[in-house]
């Protein structure tokens, strides 16, 4: 019975700046269709590794994306005794939720700002300064990522304003 044989010879060789260095010497295995086809496994081995890291890598920016960045939808709901939230959804299912106290309200309004050469509107909650009654210490944006039309706005901003001002009706009162 005959086997093949491959014949593996290890060369010792002296640099003077460097090392001794150790070099595997074989005929069978550099050369020819074997050694294309050793060199042919080993890169896309190589290529393999680099692309499943890159597509592992794409999956984290990715969910990193839904979980903190994307958000689904975004819900308001005011109780004229108590406040105003503000809940954002998350398209990974988290949600984060503010919570205003009425009592720290001073308005709603609609804002207009100019961004990239158009006007865009969005709807602001103002809270009042608690040093100086008659002013303002906050602006709080809601529906930051909607980014609504202006005839949705001023739907949501009449809600906003018949709610306080049933609050300041009911709160003034005796």
């Amino acid at each position: 019975m005959f086997f093949p044989s491959v014949h593996l010879t290890t060369e010792q060789r002296l640099f003077s700046t460097l090392p001794r260095v150790d070099l595997l010497n074989s005929r069978a295995i550099c050369g020819g269709p074997l050694g294309n086809l050793t060199a042919c496994v080993w890169l896309s081995l190589q290529n393999s590794m680099i692309l499943s890291a890159a597509i592992f890598i794409t999956l984290l920016g990715l969910l990193g994306y839904l979980h903190f960045v994307k958000i689904d939808h975004e819900t308001l709901l005011i109780i004229d005794s108590l406040g105003i939230q503000m809940t954002s959804s998350y398209a990974s299912g988290k949600e984060s939720t503010t919570f205003i106290e009425m009592g720290e309200v001073k308005d709603v309004v609609i804002n207009e700002a100019i961004y990239m050469q158009k006007v865009i509107y969005y709807l602001c909650i103002l809270l009042k300064d608690p040093v100086e009654p008659h002013g303002i210490s906050q602006v709080v944006p809601l529906f930051q990522s909607a980014k609504p039309r202006l005839d949705c706005l001023i739907e949501v901003y009449r809600s906003c304003q018949d709610i306080l001002a049933h609050q300041k009706a009911t709160s003034t009162s005796p």
